[in-house]
């Protein structure tokens, strides 16, 4: 079995839904399909809950209203039968009620993760109810009886791997498998979420349960390109990914990809597939767990960051400096992502500033801190173990002419990072695939 998901601009349209039920059903096999929320609506329901947060209902009301006919536009296009139109209308009749009934109630973060819930529930019945009215077989399973993550907020993969065998062991002989993405339930059974990117991670929760033969991730481009397409000229497809290769990417910028998403699929070693909705028979980029040795894979950036530099004449042989600076951070649950240190300082750089200003006052009781905004995260990913080809002098000696903040290389394989301003992003990510892509 395999198993599928569609982002939000891949089910983002009536058009789009009929497209991805035929993808999914044009060889007949068995297929578990994970899908978003139709794109634009999770952004409208995080407006709803913002109204009803301020105690406008009557905002609230309004944006409830524009998306139902949204909606009830849908189902002229999407639909051949009356039957069907029928069935989904009543549906969507019963869900916005639903949503108008929160007007009512006193709000809450929890209240919010139950409306942000229904836009996938909304493109799931949808698509369920016209594969039913194609003929397709389909079983429409929610992803809040499946989905569940613990005490610590991470899923519960022998929960997630019980529930679904016995939902797959109840209801045999269906072509189609289909729940929600992005949504679950948390340890004290309350609607909860992966969030934002987290359909991908429902994806790798259900392929590593199932073992899937692969997991299919569908996208409106075609596969992990080597370099960021919206500023450098000339990228090409990266057509294999090592996972840890896959993870680095994505962690600092490519977009393709939610971060955390693909270690069930590594840990379960089942592949993960990057593939184009827009032009279903191009390759896209495979990512399993094959390391292609001697090569440079990608480049990504990852911006928004902020460089923290702490200085301190104390720090020269002081046992327990980094102890007491991390600890700052920890208190502050944020996190690092690249660190630097000499004798007499340590550099950080983080991207989460809620707590920027008590971070600083705190370090302040160890030394001076310089604080610096607008920093942008390259990283080049690829076999940088093989000191007999030296890419990270290679990589290095292609930014000669570009002003670095920091570098960090060795704390992984697979991954050297530079900190530059963010003004200079567009010309370092050229200069890099310029000579490393040549």
């Amino acid at each position: 079995m395999k198993v599928l998901k569609f982002g939000g601009t891949s089910v983002g349209s009536p058009q789009r839904m009929q497209e991805v039920s035929k993808l999914i059903t044009n060889d007949g096999e068995t297929k578990f399909v994970v899908l978003s929320a139709m794109s634009g609506t999770t952004n409208t329901l995080v407006e709803i809950s913002d109204y009803l947060y301020k105690k406008n209902p009557e905002g609230a009301n309004t944006i409830i209203n524009l998306l139902e006919q949204t909606y009830a536009g849908h189902i002229e296009k999407l639909y051949n039968t009356d039957e069907a139109k029928q069935k989904t209308m009543r549906f969507l009749h019963d869900e916005f009620d639903y949503l108008r009934s929160f007007t009512k109630v006193h709000f809450t973060s929890f209240e919010e993760k139950v409306i942000l819930a229904q836009g996938e529930i909304i493109s799931t019945n949808m698509v369920a109810n016209y594969l039913q009215e194609c003929g397709v077989k389909t079983l429409l399973i929610n992803a809040l009886d499946i989905i569940r993550t613990d005490k610590n907020g991470e899923p519960d993969m022998n929960y997630i791997k019980d529930r679904i065998t016995k939902v797959l062991e109840a209801h045999p002989g269906f072509q189609i498998y289909l729940t929600q993405g992005f949504i679950c339930r948390n340890a004290y059974g309350e609607i909860d979420n992966l969030l934002r990117g987290g359909s991908d991670y429902t994806a790798c929760l259900v392929g590593a349960a199932v073992q899937a033969d692969e997991i299919q991730i569908w996208t409106d481009i075609d596969g992990m390109h080597n370099n960021d397409p919206r500023f450098v000229e000339h990228t090409e497809p990266v057509r294999q990914l090592y996972f840890e290769e896959a993870a680095e990417l994505a962690y600092f910028g490519a977009k393709i990809l939610h971060p955390t998403c693909i270690q069930p699929a590594k840990f379960a070693r089942v592949p993960v597939r990057l593939l184009n909705t827009m032009d279903p028979t191009a390759p896209g980029t495979i990512i399993n767990n094959d390391f292609e040795r001697g090569t440079i894979k990608a480049v990504a950036a990852r911006d928004g960051n902020i460089c923290i530099q702490i200085n301190s004449s104390r720090m020269l042989l002081a046992y327990g400096f980094l102890r007491k600076v991390f600890e700052i951070f920890e208190t502050y649950k944020t996190s690092i992502d690249m660190v630097c240190t000499s004798e007499v300082g340590v550099s950080v750089t983080i991207d989460d500033l809620r707590h920027l200003e008590d971070i600083v006052n705190e370090l302040k009781k160890y030394g001076t801190v310089a604080v610096e905004e607008d920093m942008c995260i390259i990283c080049v990913v690829g076999d940088l173990a093989s000191n007999n080809v030296g890419f990270e002098a290679i990589a290095c000696q292609a930014l000669k002419n570009i002003p670095v903040r920091m570098i960090s290389y060795g704390g992984s394989a697979h991954n050297i990072s530079f900190v530059v301003k963010a003004e200079d992003k567009k010309r370092t990510l050229q200069a890099l695939s310029d000579t490393l892509f040549k």
